[in-house]
């Protein structure tokens, strides 16, 4: 049945403060809803890549780009960090969304000076963030001076001019923050790193502050090392695989040959998530024929837990295990293993024996049979991996989550053996070479210490801000300089009112990008864009054909190639615009070698493997077919390198989200046609929601209960002390397989709903899983 809702265009609003970002110009009144799908990728997703290619791209420039997508000699797909296999590569080595993302990149449009001169900032600012990202790609640098209606063109050496005199004239350099996307090149991020330390503040925050840094702080404390403990290999020798929180068909869509290959070699996949995503339900793999015609069913179980209840089911599973071992003493945990290898196993076994299993199943709202069978499963399992993310890492008590879920592998003797151990899949395709190059507001001191050697400067030893701590900071005139290092903040961030009317209070705003988004509207007293090369691009510097190299999710480098010929001459690469606006801040007498930087990578590399621990041999190794893989201690030796010199049980507090009455616990989630803050089209396929965005899936029961019907139109209110109301207007009901209590929501359009004190502790990370909020009848107002 297809469900059609009449209505006009809508728009949202913050409860007066200010607009967000507006939708008149996407017509909600054609969406339309079928039932979900239960296989992912197959012919379809075959045609809506081709299509989408082949329309940004043309026949000739799709054929010759999405041949060298994840290819040895090829460039690294701009979308996720999902490694490519270390034997065969299959000649399409890209899925539909990453055929999107390198579509969107390597478009044909263009918007330059004459687009500008069209469009004032006052009808940019009345466009939405989907309209604006499909006009093209930049081609020169522009300026946004005090008083102006249109950016207009501006010299690069003027611009450099411009961004370093803004800097200079700041009372301290920890009033300029410098903000970082994942897409950045190990070598821009370590450059881009050593400018600003150069200039003498560690305002770094990242992408990561608001995705996986729950998961660098619990990983660090329990193993020593805030990254996942498995390679891609692992996951063939698996025996059980539990995907926790993660969508891999939308988000990971290579997760699922990997997790289909698992699955034929003989392993068990237990899903847990709040919503039934299609991807762990089934595959049909489109590189072979008998995966296009018989699929792959790929969860054996699928636990619909709770939002918030993750934390309550591995604390309830590890009581479980702890039974197991009683009845049958050396057969469930790993005693050689805890003995030689963890601390604080006394402390945990402790604590779990007094688990409360009805307050876990209150918590999780599974059954006691589904907890049994999934432990059961770990019982049995010799070999071990859980995988997880943003479902588990944007809760208040995140990191506490996540060091359970490695409490049960350390149990299980699950770290440094073959198809077992950690794997937080990482979003963005280089955030994590970002963090390895340097790209963090807490680089520790031995970090500060080598490149201080290396280079003859005097890193500032003061922590800088995270990415909440940064918008604070700007909200309250305590830094007045934003530059982005690609990415979109202002979309991605949280409490939209405020980080907006933050960076309308700069004095300059500077983004490095290759396509307009909302952050290029939403602008300090003067804003700069730089257009940058993208992934796809060739990248010429002095003549030579430059590589750059960026860090998969599992620790692999490689390098990665561009081809295509740059849209617009003036386009340069983030390497050089770090280099050449570093000249002009920091002087010609700086001892880092900018100018030999910019014209050579080499040399970067050659500078990076000096400083970056595991990095030895740079150039050499990375020339490799695979690359190489990082050190991982944990992985490799066992070795862990923390305070106690090993393996760390947590002991945490059981924490869930209860639903108040009359009330909805939202998730934040991304359709099927967008890449993180990227719109590439509106339809969520999978789910079955066309034509818009503009939904709330609720589950059938509380649509009733709280007295409204499917297909009714809402404003969704979220409710904090801090008594702001809170509020996005205009959104369908759809009736969803969710669990009671819960809902959800795609972003960038539900991000003003999430205060900005709503963060995990520990990490900082803004909570965006679990946002209390009530519906409201929506009442069309005029404007």
């Amino acid at each position: 049945m297809t469900v059609a809702f009449p209505g006009g265009r809508l728009r949202a609003h913050n409860g007066g403060m200010q607009r967000n970002a507006p939708t008149d110009d996407i017509d909600e009144s054609e969406l339309t809803v079928t039932p979900p799908k239960e296989q992912a990728a197959g012919v379809t997703a075959v045609a809506v890549a081709l299509r989408r290619a082949v329309s940004d791209m043309g026949v000739a420039r799709t054929a010759r780009t999405l041949a060298r997508v994840n290819q040895v000699h090829g460039f690294d797909c701009p979308g996720c960090a999902w490694p490519e296999p270390t034997g065969h590569r299959r000649p399409a080595e890209f899925c539909e969304n990453g055929a999107k993302a390198v579509a969107e990149e390597a478009t044909l449009d263009t918007v330059g000076p004459e687009f500008f001169a069209r469009y004032s900032i006052a009808d940019l600012a009345d466009r939405s963030g989907y309209w604006l990202g499909r006009q093209g790609r930049l081609t020169h640098p522009m300026v946004l001076r005090p008083g102006d209606t249109h950016y207009s063109p501006i010299p690069w050496d003027e611009a450099y001019r411009l961004i370093a005199d803004q800097l200079r004239d700041l009372d301290s350099p920890d009033e300029a923050v410098f903000y970082t996307s994942g897409r950045t090149a190990n070598e821009t991020a370590f450059l881009y790193q050593l400018m600003v330390r150069s200039f003498g503040t560690n305002n770094l925050p990242d992408c990561s502050n608001m995705c996986h840094e729950s998961s660098g702080t619990a990983l660090t404390g329990s193993i020593g090392i805030g990254k996942g403990s498995v390679t891609i290999d692992d996951f063939a020798a698996a025996e059980l695989i539990l995907v926790a929180g993660q969508n891999p068909g939308t988000n990971h869509p290579r997760m699922l040959s990997a997790l289909a290959d698992a699955k034929k070699a003989g392993a068990r996949i237990v899903a847990i998530n709040p919503l039934p995503e299609t991807g762990l339900i089934g595959f049909r793999d489109p590189q072979t024929v008998r995966g296009l015609t018989t699929g792959v069913d790929i969860a054996d179980d699928f636990l619909q837990i709770r939002l918030g209840g993750d934390m309550a089911l591995f604390q309830g599973l590890a009581k479980l295990l702890f039974e197991a071992e009683d009845r049958a003493p050396g057969t469930v945990l790993d005693r050689d293993f805890i003995d030689g290898h963890t601390a604080g196993f006394t402390d945990y076994e402790r604590h779990i024996r007094a688990v409360d299993l009805d307050t876990v199943l209150t918590a999780t709202g599974l059954s006691r049979d589904e907890l049994g069978r999934t432990a059961e499963l770990l019982a049995g399992s010799k070999s071990t991996i859980v995988c997880w993310a943003m479902g588990l890492t944007q809760h208040t008590h995140a990191v506490a989550t996540i060091e359970e879920a490695a409490n049960l592998l350390l149990a299980r003797g699950m770290i440094g053996k073959p198809g077992a151990g950690l794997c937080p899949v990482r979003g963005h395709s280089n955030v994590q070479g970002d963090r390895t190059m340097g790209i963090w507001e807490q680089v520790p001191e031995s970090f500060l210490g080598a490149l201080d050697r290396e280079f003859g400067i005097t890193s500032p030893r003061a922590h800088g801000y995270d990415t909440v701590a940064a918008i604070r900071a700007l909200r309250d005139g305590h830094a007045r300089v934003f530059f982005g290092m690609g990415g979109n903040f202002v979309a991605a961030t949280p409490d939209t009112a405020v980080t907006e009317a933050a960076l309308r209070g700069c004095a300059l705003t500077v983004q490095v990008s290759t396509k307009l988004n909302r952050s290029h509207v939403v602008h300090g007293a003067t804003a700069l864009i730089l257009p940058t090369l993208g992934r796809t691009d060739l990248d010429i510097q002095n003549g030579v054909r430059q590589q750059v190299s960026v860090e998969d999710s599992m620790s692999m480098v490689h390098l990665s190639t561009g081809r295509l010929n740059p849209v617009s001459p003036e386009l340069r690469s983030e390497v050089a615009i770090v280099c050449e606006l570093a000249h002009a801040l920091l002087g010609p007498g700086h001892p880092v070698p900018w100018e030999q930087f910019r014209g050579d990578y080499d040399l970067v590399r050659d500078a990076i493997a000096r400083v970056v621990p595991g990095c030895a041999d740079y150039n050499t190794r990375v020339r490799q077919r695979n690359g190489f893989v990082l050190p991982h201690p944990p992985r490799d030796t066992r070795e862990f390198r923390t305070a106690t010199g090993k393996a760390n049980f947590a002991v945490n507090e059981l924490s869930w989200v209860p639903v108040p009455a009359g009330r909805l616990i939202l998730q934040t989630l991304r359709s099927h046609d967008q890449y993180n803050t990227t719109i590439y089209g509106l339809d969520d396929r999978y789910r079955g929601v066309h034509h818009g965005r503009r939904v709330v899936l609720v589950n059938a029961g509380d649509i009733a209960e709280l007295g409204f019907r499917d297909g009714d139109l809402v404003d969704l209110v979220s409710e904090w002390t801090d008594g702001i109301d809170r509020r996005v207007e205009g959104f369908r009901v759809v009736a969803y397989s969710t669990p009671r209590g819960n809902a959800a929501a795609y972003y960038p359009e539900t991000n003003p709903l999430v205060p900005l004190g709503h963060v995990a502790a520990r990490s900082n990370t803004p909570v965006s899983k679990a946002v209390t909020i009530r519906l409201e009848r929506h009442i069309h107002r005029t404007r």
